[in-house]
């Protein structure tokens, strides 16, 4: 047994062990710097009333999970992969039936004081699907098949988290597209998924018209350009028609259909405000209760944006010490110790601690990758860039809204902000990464 337990130590890779714990241990000390209220630091560690004793027990939890992952056999993960995603689709379900309305949000499953989170959690079970799907044989990214089954995976999950207003966490599963594109998804597929986050963004700043006029005129102008061409091929003309009835289509209808009948009417404020414009109210369609929540909600989002500036901006170069700011110790900036923790670090240290905490966070995004292109499976492969895609994508848009570049939708700093959900999910998905790993001589399919 000894001799075994040696051979499982010797394969784990403690790079990424140690910034793991690195990361996590300023998360704590982060929430500390935020929710302390001159109580014993002893005590207040120890009672598990405080919100940064909780954090430290998710912490414990998540490292005795961590412990049972490094001892589980690697097969494990591809057996049971299709079976867990099964099992993650029916919490999302159960979520409908028996959830509790938290801050907006109906995607959470309250039992007693614990409170559990299955979009969040979810996120490692489409990931062990995705990777056991792309390493399948039979799964020839050249076939379109293959691509809807992939596509599918993804997007089911993030259908059922739209629908339980937590559309933060669904664009979350938009990432594991970049594992499908470096497993060989075309790249004209990312191009027009661009293409439509542009006309997207168009149609919230043009007007109506003169977009509809614009794609028009650039119809007609491919048109002009390749008018040899088409002489020769009848069907580029088909397809340059086809794109603008599309274009013309998804601005004028789809769009407009989105925005009023799927999304919330602050989600929709949200993205107004992150293309520099105001959500257009009309007394004559919408009742006197919507708009009064959506201008409230445009100025909470603004007040939370401009408070997380300050006190970013208020640190300087090198912060003003532990418990020493006043934006963050005050409770100006809401939501300091989940979605704006990142505020505390900017404050506290400044620029040389938050210069230090992303780079944190790269030494592990960067840690991943290389551990990643050193695997002979397959499967471990294309799981370590999920895990990748999804930290990069948790910590690129939650230190964006910080700062005012991205919509404040909500996802927390990974390792970092408050949750217990959050902290054991990024605890699970990097610990069976390392596992993967550690086998990595054997070839899991």
């Amino acid at each position: 047994m000894n001799g075994k337990n040696l051979e499982i130590s010797r394969g784990i890779d403690w790079v990424l062990v140690w910034l793991y714990g690195l990361i996590a241990v300023v998360g704590i000390m982060s929430i500390f710097a935020a929710t302390y209220h001159n109580e014993d630091v002893v005590s207040g560690f120890l009672s598990m009333k405080t919100d940064y004793s909780r954090q430290t027990l998710f912490l414990l939890i998540g490292i005795v999970l961590a412990t049972f992952i490094l001892l589980t056999d690697s097969k494990f993960f591809t057996a049971t992969a299709n079976l867990l995603y099964f099992f993650g689709i029916i919490l999302l379900l159960l979520v409908f039936p028996f959830h509790t309305r938290v801050k907006g949000t109906e995607s959470i499953i309250r039992f007693g004081n614990f409170q559990l989170q299955p979009a969040e959690l979810c996120k490692i079970f489409v990931n062990l699907a995705l990777a056991k799907y792309l390493s399948q044989v039979d799964t020839d990214f050249k076939k379109l098949r293959s691509q809807l089954i992939a596509a599918g995976l993804v997007l089911l999950p993030a259908i059922l988290s739209i629908m339980q207003s937590e559309t933060g966490l669904a664009l979350v599963y938009f990432s594991f597209f970049l594992v499908m594109y470096r497993e060989g998804l075309p790249s004209i597929v990312l191009v027009v998924g661009f293409s439509l986050a542009a006309l997207v963004i168009a149609t919230l700043l043009l007007d109506p018209n003169l977009l509809a006029i614009l794609l028009t005129a650039i119809a007609i102008i491919t048109i002009l350009l390749l008018r040899r061409q088409l002489k020769r091929k009848k069907e580029i003309l088909v397809l340059i028609i086809s794109i603008w009835a599309i274009c013309v289509g998804i601005q004028r209808f789809a769009v407009p259909f989105f925005f009023s009948k799927v999304l919330k009417p602050y989600q929709v404020q949200r993205i107004y405000a992150t293309v520099g414009r105001d959500f257009p109210v009309d007394p004559t369609t919408m009742s006197e209760e919507d708009i009064r929540k959506i201008e409230d909600k445009k100025r909470a989002t603004s007040y939370n944006v401009k408070q997380s500036k300050i006190a970013i901006g208020s640190g300087g170069f090198s912060g003003k010490g532990l418990l020493k700011g006043t934006q963050t110790r005050y409770d100006f900036v809401p939501e300091q110790r989940t979605d704006f923790i990142f505020c505390t670090i900017g404050e506290g240290f400044g620029f040389l601690g938050s210069a230090l905490l992303l780079l944190l966070y790269l030494g592990l995004l960067f840690r991943i990758i290389w551990v990643a292109e050193r695997q002979r499976s397959t499967f471990s492969r294309c799981y370590a860039y999920g895990v990748a895609s999804v930290i990069f994508f948790h910590v690129f848009i939650n230190m964006g809204m910080t700062v005012g570049l991205v919509p404040v939708i909500g996802i927390p700093l990974p390792l970092m902000s408050y949750g217990g959900t959050a902290l054991l999910t990024f605890t699970i998905l990097l610990f069976i990464l390392i596992r993967l790993d550690a086998d990595r001589q054997m070839v899991l399919r």
